[in-house]
């Protein structure tokens, strides 16, 4: 199923969208890898929050990151939707994956869903000029910016997640699992599909009322 797909989950019209594989950008990735479209995601995303019928978005995430800027401007998409929206972390949603995880009003993580936290990084050719490190700092304190602002975590714990040296053998970072995710203030809770609907269907009935 592409990711461009309409998925009516009831009568309600909640969307479903899958975040899967590797967030693709600007450069088309090899045909053998499963891969989320950022340029198929963001007009369904606009169509959505277009379309009067529709009462709501569950994100779904088995994401092992990608792309920084088509990351964010995913999640930047979801977040500023006037529609109710809820994520379930799954198998797991990695590196760019976590604001797109925490961009929804309510989080979800299963209790084996995994998240890797860890500081920006990149592959080819690097430029060894002061100014490409502030790009990747500047990079850095917008994808922070981003989380701590729709999550309970702190900027000092996020820092100390990011930098920690001893849990990734061959990089630096942190892995988060189930229940570690939400005592870190990232995710709002342990649950699974059924927990994420009902919590979907209750943000749309208590939208409809205020409307009223």
């Amino acid at each position: 199923m592409k990711q461009s797909e309409n998925m009516e989950l009831s009568q309600k019209s909640f969307y479903m969208m899958s975040i899967i594989g590797e967030i693709e950008g600007h450069e088309n990735l090899s045909g053998a890898s499963k891969t989320t479209k950022y340029e198929e995601i963001l007009p369904k995303l606009a169509e959505i929050e277009d379309d009067p019928n529709m009462k709501g978005v569950l994100v779904l995430l088995n994401t092992m990151g990608g792309d920084v800027e088509a990351g964010l401007a995913i999640a930047e998409m979801i977040a500023s939707l006037s529609k109710p929206t809820v994520s379930l972390v799954l198998g797991g949603s990695h590196s760019i994956g976590v604001p797109i995880a925490v961009s929804t009003d309510y989080s979800f993580i299963v209790p084996t869903g995994t998240m890797v936290i860890h500081p920006v990084r990149t592959t080819g050719t690097v430029i060894g000029v002061a100014q490409t490190y502030r790009y990747f700092k500047q990079t850095q304190d917008r994808i922070c910016d981003f989380i701590c602002n729709h999550c309970k975590v702190t900027r000092k714990k996020l820092d100390k997640l990011m930098t920690e040296t001893e849990m990734l053998t061959r990089d630096v970072g942190t892995i988060l699992v189930g229940e570690e995710a939400v005592t870190c203030g990232i995710i709002n809770q342990v649950g699974g599909i059924c927990d994420a609907i009902e919590k979907l269907h209750s943000l749309s009935d208590i939208q409809n009322l205020t409307q009223k």
